[in-house]
């Protein structure tokens, strides 16, 4: 599940001022969305580039312009928002008393009044009744915003367990300790969180969920090393990252898509080189390097701008940017381990650059590859799966 970080922007979280300071302290801390009303879309344009989602509002109604003056708002005819919402000022947040009975029939339609282009809906949950009607929503929303207003955590568990895939449920939350709750109520977790809070600490603890939330945790394992042999020359990557990587990270690299070797990033210092901690120097250019989502790339593939999977020895994984790939004719260490499998053992192998700045964890601790002997247990990941163009397919294939 691809979870979202929505910050709530509109006219009742202050004047523009305050509204621009919100949203600007959003885009750095990189939120995924911006509500405001209709009339601050191109305003949120200027600032940035992020998903902006609107408040639909009365085309007759007046705003203020730049200097203060007030002019007829053009329902932001010269800048559209990515969604469209509505329920503010109306049925959803109590503005307007909820139909007597809008049991199957609390589409949009109630919502948008003669407005066609509401994607998503917004409902403040008073009471069971727009718990009820939030549910009824959604089945036409693309998007569905609840805020709980007396009760929080319930009326959240009932709309995940009963709208299951129909829309995007994004729950209303004030700082980041709510939105880690949304995120794991009932295990599943709400698709997205509306954060309301001025504080730029906040929105950017808040975004820092959402990237745990959605994480992998690998199970890694140990293998036997049963060769280590000079190769010879062969084309090396090193792949330098815009993120600076700790010292117990590093990234998955290895010749056979189902068994990828941990090789820790250039963290230490020695008497000979500086550290890099952001760069892993990965092997050959024919290896695998995993991706998030469980995907892989040839290292030969890597350029500036791609995503790479960041692992420390727990399993615990993040996404990192290349910055740079730096190819280059190296001697080089073919090495081979044996892993347990549930239907025996099974052999994995890599080519790693025979230099001591290049460190693997090993049972023993960190180890340079140089250092390596037969008998060392290191540390890796084994899937029984084969490969196809980077994905994980079901099929027979040799790899030696």
């Amino acid at each position: 599940m691809t979870r979202s970080v929505w910050l709530k922007a509109d006219d009742t979280v202050g004047d523009w001022e305050t509204r621009k300071q919100r949203i600007t302290a959003g885009l750095e801390s990189g939120v995924d969305w911006v509500l405001v009303d209709e009339s601050d879309v191109a305003r949120v344009r200027e600032l940035g580039d992020v998903k902006v989602a609107a408040f639909l509002q009365d085309t007759e109604a007046y705003v203020l312009d730049a200097e203060g003056s007030e002019t007829e708002n053009d329902g932001g005819a010269e800048a559209h928002a990515d969604a469209y919402i509505v329920g503010k000022d109306g049925e959803g947040d109590g503005t307007v008393d909820l139909p007597s009975d809008f049991s199957g029939s609390a589409d949009l339609t109630t919502l948008r009044r003669s407005d066609n282009r509401a994607q998503g809906a917004y409902v403040r949950i008073f009471d069971q009744d727009y718990e009820s009607f939030a549910e009824e929503a959604a089945h036409d929303a693309d998007f569905t915003l609840v805020v709980g207003e007396n009760w929080k955590i319930i009326p959240l568990e009932n709309l995940i367990a009963r709208i299951g895939d129909e829309t995007d449920l994004v729950t209303g939350v004030t700082s980041a300790e709510e939105a880690k709750t949304a995120f794991e109520t009932l295990e599943l977790g709400a698709d997205g969180v509306l954060l309301d809070t001025d504080s730029p600490d906040e929105i950017r603890k808040t975004v820092e969920v959402r990237d745990a939330a959605e994480r992998e945790s690998l199970d890694l394992t140990w293998a036997e090393v049963t060769g280590v042999e000079r190769t010879g020359m062969a084309d090396r990557v090193c792949v330098d990252t815009g993120s600076l990587l700790d010292h117990d990270e590093g990234m998955l690299v290895g010749s056979m898509g189902r068994g990828l070797f941990f090789v820790h990033a250039e963290t230490a210092e020695s008497p000979y080189v500086a550290s890099r901690p952001f760069r892993v120097n990965a092997g050959a250019v024919h290896a695998y390097v995993r991706t998030p989502g469980g995907g892989t790339k040839y290292l030969s593939e890597l350029k500036s701008g791609d995503e790479v999977q960041v692992v420390d020895t727990n399993g615990k994984t993040r996404e990192a940017i290349v910055g740079r790939v730096k190819i280059e004719k190296r001697p080089m260490f073919r090495v081979e381990a044996r892993v347990q499998t549930e239907s025996g053992e099974d052999r994995i192998e890599t080519l790693l650059q025979n230099a001591e700045t290049i460190k693997v964890p090993t049972s023993e601790g960190r180890k340079a590859v140089t250092d390596l002997q037969v008998g060392d247990e290191m540390l890796v990941y084994y899937e029984d799966t084969a490969r196809h163009f980077g994905e994980a397919v079901e099929e027979s294939i040799i790899e030696k």
